[in-house]
């Protein structure tokens, strides 16, 4: 049977694979649509499991949030190269996964993985992705936050997205918190969100350190607490100089706005995961001797 261009788009729209692919696999399978179908999960199966052990730590953080900002989910999708990061296809299929996460109202991804789009399980498409783009692509994480009053969302570049769940305040405060916890990283709300063991472990630094001084013990003490709530204001939220404006503290900035901040979370891109280093001119170099 002739393969037809018309075939081919059809069977394109229908899986997601590439023109040229959706053509060998409907000369294959002598123009039977269902059958080329299958042949390319099959493929796109194989290539995922083939490429699943490259490294994938470049990627996006995505947003979804509801009309009223009570409701948010950050999904974290990897893949290869920042290059492809940037593809429209693969924001596109990102942007389904973490609508498709926040409609579900979970974080389980094999669950959002298992969920359709329009016939297609969203583990299809990311298999059909994977034969299209050629890098291993992951869905690697999600949260999710909700709130009864207001959710400040901020994603900077791509990579690094920041939920924060603010009580009281209007939805601006909401949101420039969010951009101060995405610039400054703080691990915590306030000093009482510290745990014990982290607080101890600087105080023993700090000590050790004030000890090397030479200086009596009640000097040494004062100069323990005084870098101690040095350390402290640089770590936790309300204790940073408020971004936009380094006059005044968060805590300072809430008050004035008639704000509390319940918690946040910040997500970046491949964060604790191995990174390729790779040498672009060193890698051009081998492709020209080997041809």
């Amino acid at each position: 049977m002739a393969v037809t261009a018309s075939m081919v788009k059809d069977l394109r729209e229908r899986t997601g694979v590439g023109m040229m692919e959706c053509k060998k696999a409907l000369v294959e399978a002598n123009g039977d649509m269902d059958a080329a179908a299958e042949l390319l999960r099959k493929i796109g199966l194989a290539q995922a499991d083939k490429k699943a052990s490259r490294i994938a730590a470049e990627g996006k953080v995505v947003l979804a949030s509801n009309d009223d900002n009570t409701d948010a989910v950050l999904v974290e999708i990897n893949c290869e190269t920042d290059f492809v990061a940037k593809d429209e296809n693969f924001l596109a299929f990102a942007n389904k996964v973490a609508g498709k996460a926040l409609e579900l109202g979970t974080t389980d991804i094999e669950a959002v993985m298992a969920a359709e789009i329009d016939g297609v399980s969203l583990e299809t498409a990311r298999q059909h992705l994977i034969t299209k783009i050629g890098e291993n692509i992951q869905v690697r994480r999600a949260f999710r936050m909700t709130s009864n009053d207001t959710i400040g969302a901020y994603i900077h570049g791509g990579h690094i997205g920041v939920l924060v769940d603010v009580e009281g305040g209007d939805a601006g405060v909401a949101h420039d918190i969010a951009l101060h916890v995405a610039a400054l990283a703080p691990a915590y709300v306030d000093v009482d969100d510290v745990p014990a063991d982290v607080l101890e472990k600087e105080k023993r630094f700090l000590v050790s350190q004030a000890e090397d001084s030479g200086k009596p013990a009640e000097i040494i003490e004062k100069m323990v607490q005084g870098r101690m709530r040095k350390h402290l204001s640089t770590i936790t939220l309300l204790g940073q100089d408020f971004v936009k404006d380094g006059d005044i503290t968060v805590a300072k900035l809430l008050k004035q706005k008639g704000a509390r901040v319940r918690g946040f979370t910040r997500l970046v891109v491949g964060e604790g995961l191995e990174k390729r280093n790779e040498n672009f001119a060193d890698e051009v170099a081998q492709q020209m001797q080997s041809v």
